[in-house]
């Protein structure tokens, strides 16, 4: 769920706004599958649940290439290192059942709402980033909630939908709150 990188004030807007609506459209078709595909660990359950930090990493390079006139950032590398290791996390946790995937997908999202939550501090300056700073922190309670869901009876994988969706909004949020580039001089 992290969007990382600190990007200069106006120069990358457009291209995180872009990216922001992207993600909300993908996190609310994603939970959208991922609900109608049952709480079980069906083939397709399983993809749905790789692909969602696969394209965490996608968007972070995404990020990365709007953010390039401010120069790197280590979090969003951090941000990929972590969306890697959980895409391959969930993949083996698959064989192991519901509860193994919730531990991994939660301890993912724990680390990725801390990276969210510092890089939307430090883009405060360009706007539209309280609701990243917010999304970060949830993301980081919600993912302690999935490690400790885990240990139920019988764990679930539907609430990995609502995190998907809430997430989605606040992107959405922000996309909205990111200011526009005013009038050219001369114009």
């Amino acid at each position: 769920m992290a969007s990382t990188a600190s990007a200069g004030p106006l120069g990358a807007t457009p291209a995180l706004r872009r990216l922001y609506v992207t993600r909300f459209v993908f996190a609310v078709a994603w939970a959208a599958l991922l609900l109608v595909s049952g709480s079980e660990l069906t083939v397709a359950a399983e993809l749905l649940l790789f692909l969602y930090p696969a394209f965490d990493v996608a968007a972070a390079v995404v990020d990365a290439r709007s953010a390039r006139t401010a120069g790197p950032d280590r979090a969003l590398y951090a941000n990929m290192a972590a969306s890697v290791l959980a895409a391959v996390g969930i993949a083996v946790a698959d064989g192991s059942g519901v509860a193994d995937v919730l531990r991994v997908w939660g301890a993912w999202a724990v680390v990725s709402g801390l990276i969210q939550l510092l890089v939307g501090v430090a883009r405060r300056p360009m706007g539209g980033q309280w609701a990243m700073i917010l999304s970060g922190g949830i993301s980081v309670l919600a993912g302690a909630s999935f490690i400790r869901s885990a240990a139920q009876d019988d764990p679930s994988l539907t609430a990995l939908a609502g995190y998907a969706t809430l997430g989605g909004i606040f992107f959405l949020v922000s996309a909205i709150r990111l200011p526009r580039p005013g009038p050219r001089p001369g114009n």
